[in-house]
């Protein structure tokens, strides 16, 4: 996991999460605006998968648990369609605010991947 790549993610996940929430807050149903922001923070979430795997197999480990990294990755690539999914049964403002809410998940993911395969650690002694 590239440093830049993953401050782009974050970046975008970000962005893509406070657009949505902002739209839902707005009364503004799903459209393709919103679906289309966290379908970038899915494409990035794949080329995130496919380098990440590029790297296993030529040698390179998380310095926390690989396998756990390729859990929360999976994870993360479950949820954005999942919130889609959700808007297209409810076309409410709240399913827009649920978009939203997918990519501030695939935000705090972002950074929990990056401490695994960084090995930083927080808040322990």
């Amino acid at each position: 996991m590239f440093e830049w790549g993953y401050q782009a993610q974050l970046v975008l996940a970000l962005g893509a999460g406070f657009y949505c929430i902002l739209l839902g807050l707005f009364n503004r149903p799903p459209s393709w605006w919103s679906v289309g922001a966290v379908a970038l923070v899915e494409g990035f979430l794949l080329v995130q998968l496919a380098v990440t795997i590029t790297l296993v197999a030529t040698g390179h480990q998380a310095h926390g648990d690989t396998v756990e990294f390729f859990g929360y990755i999976l994870t993360a690539l479950i949820v954005p369609p999942a919130a889609v999914g959700w808007s297209i049964i409810d076309r409410s403002r709240w399913s827009t605010v649920v978009i939203g809410v997918s990519g501030l998940t695939v935000a705090i993911m972002l950074v929990r991947m990056w401490q695994i395969w960084s090995g930083i650690r927080f808040g322990s002694a």
